[in-house]
C-alpha cells in the first residue's frame, strides 16, 4: 500500500499551511501504508523534520512529473548533497557539520558568484514573489558532481506583513510560494531534486520573541531553518528512468490532499486512475474546486480509516449502516 500526501505551500492551509504542521497528520496516514510519498512543505519545519522511516520526500515538480508518468523513483540513502549559499556564514557551516555528526550526510558547500535574489510578497492572498539569479546560479552548479542541490539563500519581504503574519493564528506563509518556485525551475534544468531552505535576515523577525500560534512555533525555535531540507535530501529519492528499477506512478494507491485544491497531481491520478482522498478538514484560502470522482473525507482520521479498509480489502460501504440487504434475482 503505498501513498502520496501533498499540502500545496503558500495557499493557507489550515493543517499543513505554516512550519511541518502536517507532520503529525502525515505520520498517522503512514502507519497505514507501506511507504509515504510527500513533498517538504508536508514536514519541513526550519531545523525541525520529524518525517518517519516510511515517508519518501520528493520535491514538488519531481513528484508531478513521478504522477505523470514521465519518471520513475529509485529510493536512496546517503546522497552527496551539495549545499549553494550566497554567503559562506558561521551558521551555514554549523548546520551542515551537525548534519555530518547526527545524520552522516555527505555535503559540500559552494559559494554562489552570482548571488540568488528572492522577494516574496502576497498575491490575490496566494503567496508569491520574484527571483533573480537563478539561471545562473544553475550554469555554476552544473559542473559539479551531485546527487541533490540544497539552495540555502535569503527571502526578502515587508516587515509589516511579517508581524501580520507572526501575530495572527493561520494565515499563508510567506516565503514557501517564492521556495516552491525557485526548487521547480532549478530542479527542472538540472534534473535532480533541489530543495531550498531561507537564510532569516529580517531584523524585525530576529527580534520577535512572542508566543505565536503552535503551528508557527518552529520557525521561532530554530537558528538557521536549514536542517529539515538536509535530513529530506540526505534520502531523497533519485529519478530512474524507463529501464531502471524503482516505483512507478502506478503503483501509488491513493492521493491524500485538502478540499478544494486541484492541479498537476490531481490531474495526472485523475488520468492514471489512482484513487484521490480530500480531506474537508484542510481548507485553503482558495475557492472550492469542484471536485470530480473524488473520496471527501472530514479530517484526516477519517482518512486513515479509508486508507485502511482499502489495504483490510473492505468496502466503505459494508463498514456504514444501514448495510444495504444484497439483491437476489429469481
Amino acid at each position: 500500500m503505498n501513498v502520496v500526501f501533498i499540502v500545496p505551500t503558500g495557499i493557507g492551509a489550515e493543517i499543513g499551511g505554516h512550519s511541518g504542521d502536517a507532520t503529525p497528520a502525515a505520520k498517522l496516514i503512514a502507519s497505514t501504508c507501506d511507504k509515504l510519498f510527500i513533498h517538504p512543505n508536508v514536514v519541513n519545519a526550519s531545523d525541525i523534520n520529524e518525517m518517519t522511516e516510511n515517508m519518501i520526500y520528493v520535491e514538488g515538480s519531481i513528484l508531478d512529473r513521478f504522477l505523470e508518468g514521465e519518471i520513475g523513483l529509485r529510493e536512496s540513502k546517503g546522497n552527496r548533497i551539495l549545499l549553494a549559499v550566497n554567503e559562506v556564514k558561521p551558521e551555514i557551516v554549523n548546520a551542515a557539520s551537525a548534519a555530518r555528526a547526527t545524520i552522516g550526510a555527505d555535503i559540500e558547500i559552494v559559494q554562489l558568484e552570482r548571488p540568488i535574489e528572492m522577494m516574496a510578497h502576497l498575491d490575490n492572498g496566494k503567496a508569491s514573489g520574484a527571483i533573480r539569479g537563478g539561471a545562473e546560479a544553475v550554469e555554476q552548479i552544473k559542473p559539479y558532481d551531485f546527487d541533490v542541490l540544497v539552495v540555502n539563500t535569503p527571502i526578502e519581504t515587508y516587515s509589516d506583513t511579517v508581524i501580520e503574519y507572526l501575530t495572527k493564528q493561520g494565515g499563508v506563509n510567506l516565503w514557501g510560494g517564492i521556495e516552491a518556485r525557485l526548487s521547480k525551475f532549478m530542479s527542472r534544468e538540472l534534473n535532480r531534486p533541489v530543495f531550498h531552505a531561507p537564510v532569516e535576515n529580517s531584523e524585525v523577525f530576529k527580534a520577535f520573541h512572542d508566543v505565536v500560534d503552535p503551528r508557527k512555533a518552529a520557525e521561532l525555535v530554530s537558528v538557521c531553518y536549514l536542517h529539515c531540507c538536509l535530513k529530506g535530501a540526505h534520502v531523497t529519492p533519485r529519478i530512474a528512468g524507463v529501464m531502471d528499477r524503482g516505483y512507478r506512478n502506478y503503483d501509488v494507491d491513493f492521493l491524500v490532499v485538502p478540499i478544494g485544491v486541484w492541479g498537476r497531481p490531481h490531474e495526472a491520478c485523475a488520468k492514471a486512475g489512482i484513487p484521490i482522498i480530500a480531506v474537508e478538514e484542510n481548507r485553503t484560502v482558495l475557492e472550492d474546486t469542484m471536485l470530480k470522482n473524488v473520496i471527501v473525507v472530514k479530517n484526516y482520521l477519517e482518512a486513515a480509516g479509508v486508507i485502511s479498509a482499502k489495504k483490510a480489502g473492505v468496502s466503505l460501504c459494508s463498514v456504514r449502516r444501514p448495510l444495504e440487504r444484497t439483491v437476489i434475482n429469481p
